[in-house]
């Protein structure tokens, strides 16, 4: 199977200032996107990643987002399997993002 290509916080950030159309997917619990998800980002908590990969554009880069990077890179691994293959987990997660939260 192919690995799971990490990305830096800051080029997301950077990618997103820019206005790139990326879709952040926040694959944390509830209670954990309520203190603050990155602007724009989509929540599918990764337990529902199998119900809802629907909602996830294969034509387009999706980058996945945890606390840390543990569960994203679960979930890029699912989606890998999955047929998947333009998929990114965000390195160090929400720990190591910086900017605005929404």
């Amino acid at each position: 199977m192919a690995q799971v290509v990490n990305v830096l916080s800051l080029d997301v950030q950077e990618r997103i200032k820019r206005g790139e159309a990326l879709q952040v997917i926040d694959v944390r619990e509830d209670n954990e996107v309520a203190a603050g998800k990155i602007p724009g980002a989509k929540h599918i908590p990764v337990g529902q990643i199998p119900d809802r990969m629907d909602e996830i554009d294969p034509h387009r880069q999706a980058i996945m987002v945890c606390r840390s990077g543990g569960r994203s890179a679960k979930a890029c691994e699912f989606l890998m399997a999955n047929g998947y293959s333009n998929v990114k987990t965000m390195m160090g997660g929400m720990t190591a993002w910086s900017w605005d939260v929404e």
